[in-house]
């Protein structure tokens, strides 16, 4: 049970932080497909820190390290959406989906040619090993597993719901997302709040991608990318009503059923229903398919999320 409640909130809080992310954009007014590409180059600018910098360093410096150039790659790779879709007003799901493509082939090929140059050509893997870093990452309190990234998360929660909510900053955000026309009237730079919108959700994207590759393994494979955790957290988005405290209830459904898959074989009962492990693998994705079904006909959207913002039309 001490397992299944461990991997329950590390996952949840990989969906918390990429659906944090979401919802900045899409309450700016731009929608951001390009999560699952974000979260790959976030964790690749992770795992390179860990791969390089010396565990001597102890773990403050180490865990501090990670998360800086994590939200730095996830931050800047976030620009590419920011550019075509605001600047150049090109299509955001199409931005997005090409973001994600070219992440996982890029930081495929980016770690292939790193490994292959430091081994003189006998490793031609996509590996990248964070074997001793990782464990700076974990405190044991009995037989739980603490991970950093879950306080991570909950400073995230704390601070989107006060930034949204009690700032004029996030007025402002969420009324470029719902009537950026008016906003404009009133002299809010829509372009530069997209801009924000979009970068915060790089910086949280590249955070989530960081915490799940660490979660439960010490070696990454980035040919697999981040196993679609960035759709996934586009549907806890979408679930929790772009809110960010029913977006921390969402993740934590859907954590559950992705912690499933690592646990079952703790529990006599779910072994005796004989099931291959992928089914529980899929059990994630299969609920969010069973919830949006049901749900995303009474949710609201921000009114102007995928339109282009032209400021001559009003």
């Amino acid at each position: 049970m001490t397992l299944l409640i461990q991997y329950t909130i590390i996952f949840a809080s990989v969906l918390l932080l990429v659906a944090l992310g979401g919802c900045f954009s899409e309450r700016s007014g731009v929608i951001n497909i390009g999560l699952e590409g974000i979260m790959v180059i976030g964790a690749l600018g992770g795992a390179l820190v860990m791969k390089f910098l010396p565990v001597s360093v102890g773990a403050p410096v180490m865990v501090l390290t990670v998360i800086l150039a994590s939200a730095a790659a996830g931050l800047l790779y976030s620009l590419l959406l920011a550019v075509a879709s605001i600047t150049f007003r090109a299509d955001q799901t199409i931005t997005g989906t090409a973001m994600n493509l070219l992440a996982t082939a890029a930081a495929t090929v980016a770690v292939k040619a790193m490994n292959t140059s430091m081994s003189g050509g006998n490793d031609v893997s996509s590996d990248i090993s964070y074997i001793e870093p990782k464990k700076l990452f974990i405190l044991n309190i009995g037989k739980f597993e603490f991970n950093w990234f879950m306080l991570v998360a909950v400073i995230a929660l704390i601070v989107s719901f006060a930034v949204l909510y009690k700032t004029r900053f996030g007025l402002r955000l969420r009324a470029c997302g719902e009537h950026p026309q008016a906003a404009d009237s009133v002299g809010i730079n829509v372009y530069k709040m997209r801009y924000a919108g979009v970068m915060i959700s790089g910086v949280l994207g590249g955070l989530g991608g960081i915490a799940f590759i660490t979660a439960g393994v010490s070696v990454w494979k980035f040919e697999y990318g981040v196993a679609g955790f960035g759709f996934l957290a586009l549907a806890v988005m979408i679930f929790g009503g772009w809110s960010p405290v029913k977006i921390a209830l969402a993740a934590i459904l859907f954590g559950f059923f992705r912690a499933l898959g690592n646990v079952y074989s703790s529990f006599d009962f779910l072994l005796k229903l004989n099931m291959p492990s992928v089914v529980y693998n899929m059990l994630p994705y299969f609920v969010s398919l069973i919830v949006l079904a049901f749900t995303s006909k009474k949710s609201r959207a921000p009114k102007a999320e995928g339109i282009p913002y032209d400021k001559g039309q009003r």
